[in-house]
C-alpha cells in the first residue's frame, strides 16, 4: 500500500498551529479588535475607524500616501475606509493644493468632537488589555511588533 505524497500528517498540521508566528498574531489582532470594537459601539466606531481618524488629528491635513503607510494598508483600502466616514460628516477628502493627482485628508469638527468622545473609552480598554500583561512585556510586545511591520 502506497502513501499519498499529497498528504500532510496531522502532526504538521499541529506543529503550524503551535509555531506558526502569523496565525498567532491573527488571533491576537482578532481578539484585540474585538475587544476595542466592543469599547467603541456606543460611539458607532470600529477600532479600525477609530485609528483612521486618530491618523488624521494633525495640524496639517495628510495625504493619502502618509496615512496609507502608517495604517500599513494600499489606497484601495484607504479609500473604502474612509467612505462611511466620509458620509457621516468626520472626514473631509479634498483635492491636494500642492499636485492636483493627490488628495488630502481632514477631520471635519464632527470628526474632532468624535475623536475626542472616544479617547476615554479606548484609553478605558487600553488599560484593561494592558492589565493583562505587564509594562515591560507590552513595551517589549509593542518594539518586536513593530520590528514585524
Amino acid at each position: 500500500m502506497s502513501k499519498d505524497p499529497d498528504l500532510l500528517p496531522f502532526e504538521t498540521t499541529l506543529r503550524v498551529r503551535d509555531t506558526c508566528v502569523c496565525l498567532h498574531a491573527q488571533r491576537a489582532a482578532r481578539a484585540l479588535a474585538r475587544r476595542y470594537d466592543e469599547a467603541l459601539r456606543p460611539l458607532g466606531l470600529t477600532n479600525g475607524q477609530f485609528s483612521l481618524l486618530m491618523s488624521l488629528n494633525r495640524p496639517e491635513p495628510p495625504g493619502m500616501g502618509s496615512v496609507a503607510a502608517l495604517l500599513a494598508m494600499d489606497r484601495t483600502t484607504l479609500t473604502a475606509a474612509l467612505k462611511p466616514l466620509e458620509r457621516r460628516g468626520l472626514v473631509r477628502v479634498a483635492v491636494d493644493p500642492a499636485d492636483r493627482r493627490g488628495r488630502v485628508l481632514a477631520l471635519t469638527p464632527q470628526g474632532r468632537a468624535l475623536l475626542a468622545r472616544a479617547l476615554p473609552l479606548w484609553e478605558a480598554e487600553q488599560a484593561a488589555t494592558a492589565r493583562i500583561l505587564d509594562e515591560p512585556a507590552l513595551d517589549r510586545l509593542r518594539g518586536d511588533l513593530r520590528s514585524l511591520s
